[in-house]
């Protein structure tokens, strides 16, 4: 459907948890769509890990210059990267480090963040230990808080920036509509601002006259 709705321009990466898997998924779709102009992510139903820092160096990357081979082909530095628009999916099912990712894809001026409030419940935990009708116990021991030294996400989650609430008949008629919120948003902003990137300057002669040579 992103492509189809948004002509191959958007990039869509879909991020089931934050641990091995979702870490497959990541490696799988954005290094085979870096040739796209923008990208959506999407960490609904995330049910975290502890992935967050290493997702969001990658996306971090800026572009700092390019490269040309002799096909006059541009290359970016450095590679790998989507330098246009991003936005964030979240919903109440995005829990622990699906609480921590969206709080820093936001505050890293990544992009926005749509959807619903995620759940937040982001201490880190020990464990489990088992019990004997099956059940388990684990230990909180981690919690964050930011620069001002105020606790943040505990018991509260993150605020989306573009609120989208879903309901049953959305997805009964076949509507994901905060996706296509999304989608919306992104083109908004190709059309804004359009993404492209600096052509190769003229080749230079394969033998430049020396200075002061006639």
């Amino acid at each position: 459907m992103v492509d189809k709705a948004s002509s191959g321009k958007v990039a869509y990466i879909y991020l089931s948890d934050m641990e091995q898997v979702g870490m497959d998924q990541f490696v799988r779709q954005f290094y085979a769509q870096t040739d796209k102009e923008a990208l959506i992510l999407d960490e609904r139903w995330n049910g975290g890990g502890n992935i967050d820092q290493i997702l969001l160096e990658r996306l971090r990357r800026v572009l700092v210059g390019m490269d040309a081979n002799r096909e006059g082909v541009g290359v970016t530095i450095p590679n790998q990267l989507v330098r246009g628009p991003k936005i964030c999916l979240i919903n109440h099912y995005s829990a622990s480090d699906g609480d921590i990712f969206p709080f820093y894809f936001r505050k890293y001026g990544l992009g926005p963040l749509l959807g619903t409030r995620t759940w937040g419940g982001v201490r880190g935990i020990r464990g489990p230990w088992g019990l004997l009708d099956g059940g388990y116990i684990t230990i909180p021991e981690d919690a964050l808080y930011g620069l001002n030294s105020q606790w943040v996400i505990e018991n509260h989650g993150v605020e989306p920036d573009m609120t989208v609430d879903d309901s049953p008949a959305d997805w009964m008629s076949g509507h994901d509509v905060q996706l296509e919120a999304a989608i919306k948003y992104i083109l908004g902003e190709l059309a804004r601002k359009p993404e492209s990137l600096p052509a190769p300057p003229p080749a230079l002669p394969a033998y430049p006259p020396l200075p002061g040579a006639d």
